[in-house]
């Protein structure tokens, strides 16, 4: 990606951590070793791969499903904590350690892949779609899903919904090297990665390549014999309608969604000679890693490190008790961008206030700008209303004990006449504080599009197209210091 670090939109945004638990010492020891040649040999650039393929080397990992334009900011969060917690142990324990992200190409699940989310020229939250898989289309992995024809105009949307900076051309140029029709959406979420984080250490390695799947196989043939609470294996085949659980039945494995049936013969023959058609599930993936790559610690979600306890039967199975990694957090936070902090300051708010549905706070805020008479006088009346309809229900009920809920109905309409009378005059208020209606979304859109996480919605291109290349100087330096606090 070209351009000089700047200030872009005002300069950089200030990054707020979000406080989760130390990482670093977390690691497990390890013992350096080689690594199956040929899957480095194919899959890893230069440098990264040659320290890796020399052996007395660890490895830090994290990984992630591709994304379009390389999916929510997460990914870069993740692919920044391994670089970080491998110079800190590497640092620490004077050996070699190479950061290293698994792109999981075998993933099928285009629905999550197809779009991505961007702030637009305005503030404003854009979506970018890929386009639609048909519901009768096979479920094929992302590293056999194409970008094809429809990428170009995702990029034009892109560039359409993106303001125009010094580093608009940059970011737009980095994109459309990867993102190529004839690419697959795994391939170019890689490129991509490499290209924007392989300058600083990660080596991005493709565990879709077909030397990684052979080298794979025998980790896959072994956890056939595993049947996990469901009734399935935790291995996948791409079989007649694409990416498909296995089921053991008798002396066959049958495949949820086509019902074909295969023996362990079939399966040990698609091993050897279609590899890449066999994959494992979200358990059995870090059991493969362990098999490929000397994993001291492996950078996590949260998501992932709820499950990942799970997956210790598995290494068992594989035979790789003592090569199981460590999960460690990863790193989290929240780019702040000037504007939002200024608006912040001005009405005495904080992040979590924007952790609400869409429309609360402006709502809060508004209402506080009711005259305080106003507020009073409707208290009053709401108090008043009650407790007159209180003395009244009685004695209606003593002339016709039939009516009490006619009584109480009375009151809750004339209760609701008073929140109307509110709602009018907050939504009057609105309509004069529109700026200030329009600043929040906006800040909302920021901070927490969706009324998710930032990291878990944005992509990178919208902030590096205001800030640059400097931006992730100042994410990995704020990353490090995570890493390297005692």
């Amino acid at each position: 990606m070209a351009g000089r670090s700047g200030e872009g939109n005002g300069g950089m945004p200030r990054i707020v951590p979000t406080p989760i638990a130390h990482p670093a010492a977390a690691a497990r020891e390890g013992t350096p070793r080689r690594v199956v040649a040929d899957v480095l040999a194919a899959t890893l650039p230069g440098p990264a791969r040659d320290r890796l393929a020399q052996g007395a080397v660890l490895a830090v990992t994290t990984g992630q499903q591709p994304g379009l334009f390389t999916g929510p900011l997460y990914t870069i969060y993740k692919a920044l904590s391994a670089i970080a917690l491998a110079r800190r142990l590497e640092r620490d324990r004077r050996v070699a350690v190479v950061p290293v992200f698994w792109v999981a190409g075998d993933d099928h699940d285009f629905a999550e892949a197809n779009h991505t989310w961007v702030l637009d020229a305005h503030g404003e939250l854009a979506e970018v779609r890929l386009r639609e898989r048909p519901p009768e289309a096979p479920l094929l992995p992302l590293a056999r899903e194409r970008c094809g024809p429809e990428i170009t105009t995702a990029l034009a949307a892109l560039r359409a919904a993106i303001p125009e900076t010094e580093f608009t051309a940059g970011v737009l140029d980095w994109l459309a090297a990867a993102y190529r029709p004839e690419a697959t959406l795994a391939d170019a979420f890689a490129d991509a990665l490499h290209a924007l984080l392989g300058p600083r250490g990660l080596v991005v390695l493709r565990a879709h390549d077909r030397h990684a799947k052979r080298a794979a196989v025998p980790v896959l043939l072994k956890a056939l014999a595993v049947t996990l609470p469901d009734a399935y294996t935790p291995v996948l085949l791409e079989a007649r309608l694409g990416r498909d659980r296995l089921r053991p039945e008798g002396d066959t494995w049958v495949t949820r969604r086509s019902g074909e049936r295969f023996t362990r013969a079939d399966l040990e023959r698609i091993g050897q000679e279609e590899p890449e058609r066999l994959s494992p599930n979200v358990l059995l993936r870090p059991v493969v890693e362990a098999a490929l790559l000397p994993t001291v610690a492996y950078a996590a979600g949260p998501a992932e490190l709820g499950y990942l306890p799970e997956a210790a039967p598995l290494y068992a199975v594989a035979g790789l008790e003592t090569e199981r990694q460590t999960p460690v957090p990863r790193w989290s936070g929240v780019l702040v961008e000037g504007r939002t902090e200024k608006l912040l300051a001005r009405h005495g708010l904080t992040l979590p206030d924007f952790d609400g549905r869409a429309g609360e706070l402006e709502t809060r805020l508004v209402r506080e700008a009711l005259p305080p008479e106003t507020v009073t006088l409707l208290a009053a009346l709401r108090q008043s209303i009650g407790e007159q309809y209180a003395r009244l229900a009685p004695a209606v009920e003593r002339v016709d004990p039939t009516l009490g809920r006619s009584v109480e109905s009375a009151r809750n309409s004339a209760l609701a006449a008073t929140q109307e009378i509110e709602r009018k005059l907050l939504a009057s208020l609105k309509r004069e504080n529109e700026t200030l209606v329009r600043q929040l979304g906006r800040a909302r859109a920021t901070v927490a599009p969706r009324g998710e996480p930032q990291e878990r919605v944005l992509t990178v291109a919208s902030f590096l197209v205001r800030y640059g290349p400097g931006l992730l100087d100042a994410l990995e330096r704020e990353v490090a210091r995570w890493a390297d606090a005692s």
